[in-house]
């Protein structure tokens, strides 16, 4: 009977043992995965980001070559583009607290809850 209790003792501290391995295996892949996927977004984010800002400036540039071959001078075309911005830069600074900020907290809220709702889906398979 007593060795039928260690036999059992040690079978339970070797599938404790087995548990705890294939738990923090699992873990270390869940980490892997997480990070694998915050880097794929970072880059993915960077180059929409950088091709946007690309676009801008190229862009302006168009714009403001073709106001400087309307207006006949190139200071005048770069000057109203510049106008432009400045226009735009004081809209967004009266806006922002009211209309700006609010938007960019409701998506960044949204985009959380997201990730917290497939982090929750992950763990139920």
């Amino acid at each position: 009977m007593q060795e039928n209790k260690d036999k059992s003792v040690e079978d339970l501290i070797e599938d404790a043992k087995g548990f705890l391995e294939a738990r923090v295996e699992y873990t270390r892949l869940y980490i892997v995965e997480k990070a694998s996927k915050i880097f794929a977004d970072l880059v993915t984010s960077t180059v929409v980001i950088v091709c946007f800002i690309l676009a801008f400036l190229f862009g302006s540039v168009t714009l403001a070559l073709y106001l400087s071959d309307v207006l006949g001078s190139y200071a005048g075309g770069f000057g109203c583009v510049s106008l432009i911005y400045i226009l735009i830069a004081v809209i967004v600074y009266l806006t922002k607290d009211k209309y700006i900020e609010k938007a960019i907290i409701n998506v960044a809220i949204r985009k959380y809850f997201d990730k917290l709702a497939d982090k929750e889906e992950d763990e139920k398979v």
